[in-house]
């Protein structure tokens, strides 16, 4: 059984209560825009970490992090981008592959908007943790925590960090 924290869209924003949630996962997963590699670097310190960089991120983050990551966790077949779109608006970067090889797990980022979507089409459940940083149009930071037990996705909370 594996904790999963995931967060998106730091924008170099990091606090006491994001890291309070963080040691209580047993994984870290990041969906992009974090903006600073000190944001990623204190939550490397605590758990490991998965993640991708995002549109804002400069090329040093872009070294550290790629496009796109999928990888197995216990038996999710998992796939996070930073801009991958929902169920029906999924981006044009994705889009082909995604109908062609979906993952049970697909993450994004990008639209500060938290969205959890289940895809019957491709089979595949779409999650978004929305913003937890301070920078954006969005009004309430989020993040959203999991757990995955072989082959299931459970126990999703969505975790509301107050307004900007």
């Amino acid at each position: 059984m594996t904790k999963i924290l995931l967060l998106s869209d730091t924008h170099s924003h990091l606090d006491d209560t994001i890291l309070k949630y963080a040691k209580q996962a047993d994984e870290i997963w990041h969906a992009g825009d974090i903006g600073d590699l000190a944001v990623t670097d204190a939550f490397a310190a605590l758990k490991p970490i998965r993640g991708v960089h995002g549109n804002i991120d400069n090329h040093v983050i872009q070294k550290e992090f790629p496009e796109h990551n999928r990888f197995m966790c216990e038996g999710v077949d998992v796939w996070i981008t930073h801009i991958g779109g929902y169920p029906n608006k999924y981006n044009i970067r994705v889009r082909e592959e995604l109908q062609a090889n979906p993952p049970k797990l697909f993450i994004c980022g990008h639209s500060h908007i938290l969205k959890v979507m289940y895809d019957k089409k491709l089979e595949l459940l779409h999650m978004n943790p929305g913003a937890c940083g301070k920078h954006g149009f969005h009004q309430v930071r989020t993040m959203l925590r999991f757990t995955i037990d072989k082959d299931n996705i459970s126990n999703l909370e969505a975790i509301e960090l107050g307004k900007k």
